[in-house]
């Protein structure tokens, strides 16, 4: 008798295993870190290719001018790179040249911030609210009740590397750049050149951090804390390592090419959320009215947007529209999110039709 239940139990639990290999697939298929509706390689491949062709004679916008560097930069340069949670790579036009990360370094030092402090004091001490005013508004700091009113304007990020902790400015300095590089995959340098040019037009976030500095709301020495930020925004990166980067959060944290956590699983919610509140200046609304992504920009003429667990597409190209976005890159990555239904609003996101 118990040789027959015994046998009836292994017999059950074949059948078990059959049923569940058909319903489900083989276990090690879906072990992988991919989305269960990422589109397939080759389909990304063709609708990048499109949309780089479509867009890449477009002429509209102009390079900042207000940081004299950026203003000399070519602007016919145009790279498009793609990074997916399981490490697959794929680029086409310029993504070679390194250019100037600008305001995207802010994405990056909130989340080295919240490594540090945690989600909730930097909550408490920068806030999240969209401010309704410039990037670079002095009124905005007097204006909203947490004085910064989020990470992704200049004065909340002067406020967030100041929260970053450190001895000595160098230092901080050192640790927000290997912080970069681990996110990146690959060690980033500063272009001095543009950090000079900055420096030298800086006043005005000089005066946003002695401002901060009247309402408690700036939390180590405010002129020291303005020339690291200068530093950050002046960090070198190409579209393959800029996509690296946004993969990284897409794939809650952990780099898809080293393998290694750099960013706090619990941590990437908060920073995609504001990402897509305050990621585009004054045009993320309509951002998130049209393309329904995380994204951040800088006037360097990077953008990069998070395809959350599936992966990453950056943007360069130099020419910015009146709210300091790349105009072919928004022209891109839209195109590209309506096309591969990545919009996150949408529920063709998660394969329904």
């Amino acid at each position: 008798m118990f040789r027959m239940k015994s046998r009836l139990s292994k017999w059950m639990f074949a059948v078990y295993l059959l049923i569940a290999s058909v319903c489900v697939g083989p276990i090690s298929a879906q072990s992988k870190n991919v989305s269960p509706v990422a589109p397939g390689a080759e389909r990304v491949k063709a609708v990048v290719t499109e949309a780089y062709e479509k867009f890449r004679g477009d002429t509209g916008g102009k390079n900042a001018d207000y940081i004299p560097y950026l203003a000399k930069v070519d602007s016919k340069l145009f790279g498009v790179a793609v990074v997916t949670t399981d490490n697959q790579v794929f680029a086409l036009g310029d993504v070679k040249y390194s250019f100037s990360i600008q305001s995207i370094a802010k994405v990056f030092s909130l989340a080295l911030a919240m490594e540090e402090s945690g989600p909730d004091k930097v909550f408490e001490k920068i806030g999240s609210e969209p401010t309704g005013r410039a990037f670079n508004s002095p009124v905005a700091v007097v204006d909203m009740p947490s004085h910064t009113a989020n990470p992704l304007v200049n004065a909340g990020a002067i406020a967030t590397v100041s929260l970053i902790s450190g001895s000595t400015a160098d230092e901080k300095w050192d640790k927000i750049l290997d912080f970069y590089s681990k996110v990146a995959g690959e060690k980033l340098t500063l272009i001095d050149e543009v950090y000079k040019s900055e420096a030298a037009t800086n006043t005005g976030n000089k005066a946003l951090s002695y401002l901060l500095a009247k309402y408690d709301r700036i939390y180590a020495d405010p002129f020291e804390s303005v020339d690291v930020y200068t530093k950050e925004c002046s960090v070198g990166v190409n579209a393959t390592q800029l996509a690296r980067m946004g993969a990284t959060l897409a794939n809650n944290g952990v780099n898809p090419a080293t393998g290694e956590r750099v960013i706090k699983e619990e941590d990437i919610p908060h920073i995609l959320s504001t990402m897509m509140m305050a990621g585009l200046y004054d045009g993320s609304g309509g951002w998130a009215w049209h393309v329904g992504l995380p994204a951040k920009s800088g006037v360097g003429g990077g953008i990069v947007a998070i395809v959350p667990g599936k992966g990453a597409i950056a943007v360069f190209a130099p020419p910015l529209d009146e709210a300091g976005n790349s105009v072919k890159a928004q022209k891109v990555i839209e195109y590209v999110a309506n096309k591969l239904d990545f919009n996150l609003y949408s529920p063709s996101s998660v394969g329904l039709k």
